[in-house]
C-alpha cells in the first residue's frame, strides 16, 4: 500500500469473517425496533423501487462475506497497540475536625476549590479525606455529616471521591444514642455515654435530628487509612496497635467491636481513642515510626488534638480564652507527623490541606 507524503507508516492486515459483527440495531428484535430503526437513514442495498414504503433493511439483505474471502483495511499501528487511558486521580486533601462548625467548613472548602458557591462538588477527580470529629461542641454537626454524605456522592459521579475516618466524637455520638445512661466500667468508676456526651460538648439539636442512616454511616467508617504514603487516623495515639497488624484488620476490628453493640467494648474503643500526644514528647517520633512500620506510609497524618495544645499553649476547647493563631498544619516528630486540627472550637482555624505537604 503506498505510504501517502506527510503520513505516518501504515500497514496492511487481512480482514477475516471473524472481524465483521453484525450491528445489534440491525436485528428486527434487537435493541431498535423497525419504528425506530437507525438503517433507515441508510442507502438501500438494492434498487429502492422493489421495495414498498417504509422498508426497513434486515439482517437478511446485508452483503455475505464468504469464509475465505478477504478484505484489505488499513490499520494505525499506534491505535492498534496504544493501551487503554487510565483515568488519573487528582490532587489529594485532608479536612481536620469539624465539630459541628458546618459555615467554617463550607468556606474552607470553597476556599479550595473543593465546592461551588452553591455548596456542590466542582473538584472533579479530587480526592478529600475527612479525619473525623464531625459533631459536639459547635452548632451544626448533624448538618455537617449530611454535607460529607452528599458531597460523597457528587465527587464520585465526578470521578473522584470523598470519604471519612471515625473520630472519638462519632464513638461518643453512637455510645450516647445506643447506650444512653447504661453503667459502663470506665476504670476510674462507673460512667455512662450519656454523661460523657454532654461533658465533651453533646448538642441536644444533633442528637433531636440524627438518624438512622447517620448512625449506620458512622458506624461503618473505617479507622485508618494510607493514601498516597500518609498514613491518616483520627487521633494522635499508638492505640490503633492493639486492634491490628494491618489497615484491614484495624478497620474490621473495629467495626466487629461496634456492631457486638456491647456497651463495654464500646467504651473501652472511645477511651483508647481519645488518647493523644503520643508523637509530641520525647519518643514521639518512635511512637509515629511504630505506626508507619506497621501500616505503611512515610508519615502520620491526624486530627483530634488541637495544634495550639500540641505547642504547649495555653487555650480552652470550650472558648473560655482566646486560642493562638494557627494559620496551617503542624508538622512534627522529626517530620513524621502532620497535625490538623487547627482548633476551630477554640476559635481557631478549620483546616482544608492538599498533601503532600512541604517541610
Amino acid at each position: 500500500m503506498t505510504q501517502g507524503a506527510g503520513q505516518g507508516p501504515e500497514v496492511e492486515r487481512t480482514a477475516t469473517l471473524r472481524d465483521f459483527r453484525v450491528p445489534a440495531y440491525v436485528h428486527e428484535t434487537g435493541p431498535y425496533a423497525e419504528s425506530a430503526h437507525p438503517g433507515n437513514a441508510a442507502p438501500p442495498l438494492e434498487d429502492p423501487a422493489e421495495h414498498p414504503d417504509g422498508y426497513t433493511p434486515t439482517q437478511r439483505d446485508l452483503p455475505v462475506i464468504n469464509r475465505g474471502d478477504t478484505l484489505q483495511v488499513t490499520v494505525d499501528p499506534a491505535a492498534a497497540q496504544a493501551p487503554p487511558q487510565a483515568t488519573r486521580q487528582g490532587p489529594l486533601f485532608v479536612v481536620g475536625d469539624v465539630h459541628g462548625y458546618l459555615d467554617e467548613l463550607l468556606a474552607a472548602l470553597e476556599d479550595k476549590g473543593l465546592i461551588d458557591a452553591t455548596g456542590q462538588w466542582c473538584a472533579g477527580t479530587a480526592r478529600l479525606w475527612f479525619l473525623g470529629d464531625f459533631t459536639d461542641r459547635g452548632p451544626d454537626g448533624i448538618g455537617v455529616i449530611d454535607l460529607v454524605m452528599r458531597l460523597s456522592a457528587e465527587a464520585a459521579a465526578a470521578g473522584g471521591y470523598c470519604k471519612a475516618l471515625m473520630g472519638n466524637h462519632e464513638l461518643l455520638l453512637l455510645g450516647a444514642k445506643r447506650f444512653g445512661d447504661t453503667p459502663v466500667n470506665s476504670g476510674a468508676g462507673t460512667a455512662t455515654f450519656q454523661a460523657a456526651w454532654l461533658l465533651n460538648g453533646g448538642q441536644k439539636a444533633d442528637m433531636d435530628r440524627l438518624q438512622d442512616h447517620h448512625l449506620q454511616w458512622m458506624a461503618r467508617l473505617d479507622a485508618v487509612e494510607e493514601v498516597d504514603g500518609h498514613l491518616l487516623v483520627h487521633s494522635d495515639t499508638t492505640a490503633y496497635l492493639d486492634y491490628g497488624d494491618s489497615i484491614e484488620a484495624v478497620n474490621d476490628t473495629i467495626r466487629e467491636t461496634i456492631t457486638r453493640n456491647d456497651a463495654d467494648e464500646v467504651w473501652d474503643l472511645f477511651r483508647k481513642f481519645t488518647k493523644r500526644f503520643a508523637f509530641r514528647d520525647e519518643g514521639g517520633a518512635d511512637a509515629a515510626r511504630s505506626l508507619l512500620d506497621t501500616y505503611g506510609g512515610h508519615r502520620v497524618v491526624h486530627g483530634h488534638s488541637p495544634i495550639p495544645y500540641l505547642l504547649g499553649e495555653v487555650g480552652s476547647e470550650e472558648g473560655d480564652d482566646p486560642a493562638p493563631a494557627v494559620e496551617g498544619p503542624h508538622v512534627y516528630a522529626d517530620g513524621l507527623a502532620i497535625a490538623m486540627d487547627g482548633g476551630v472550637t477554640m476559635a481557631g482555624k478549620l483546616l482544608v490541606q492538599q498533601l503532600p505537604l512541604a517541610v
